[in-house]
């Protein structure tokens, strides 16, 4: 069985969902409170650099930090490791849920995408 590294925020619903998803898919899961103990610089590094992903779509762009901090004009200027020390900074930051095998990885939520990626265990 494969063991699957969720970071989530257990009030959002499509964490709520993607969870459910896996494990009907009969995956052990392993929840990180995305807030709580949100991924450090070099775990967000490694993370963007599997998953093939440009760093911006790892950003909450619907979440309310993300506006307060007017990030749509600030990230274009942004170095990469300001980007990752921002989104380390602060969990909400983060889109989420992640899930990663610690070789591929995955961010948000579409089942069509879940079943590509992390189909039956």
């Amino acid at each position: 069985m494969s063991k699957l590294t969720v970071y989530q925020y257990p009030k959002c619903s499509t964490c709520r969902n993607a969870v459910k998803w896996l494990q009907n898919q009969g995956h052990e899961l392993e929840l990180h409170h995305i807030v709580e103990e949100t991924p450090t610089v070099g775990q967000l590094a490694e993370l963007v650099d599997k998953s093939g992903l440009d760093l911006k779509k790892f950003f909450n762009t619907s979440g309310e930090v993300y506006k307060e901090l007017k990030l749509k004009d600030k990230l274009p200027g942004m170095s990469r490791e300001e980007q990752l020390n921002l989104l380390a900074s602060n969990g909400m930051l983060i889109k989420r849920p992640v899930v990663t095998d610690g070789q591929r990885v995955t961010i948000g939520f579409k089942e069509e995408q879940y079943g590509e990626v992390w189909g039956q265990a």
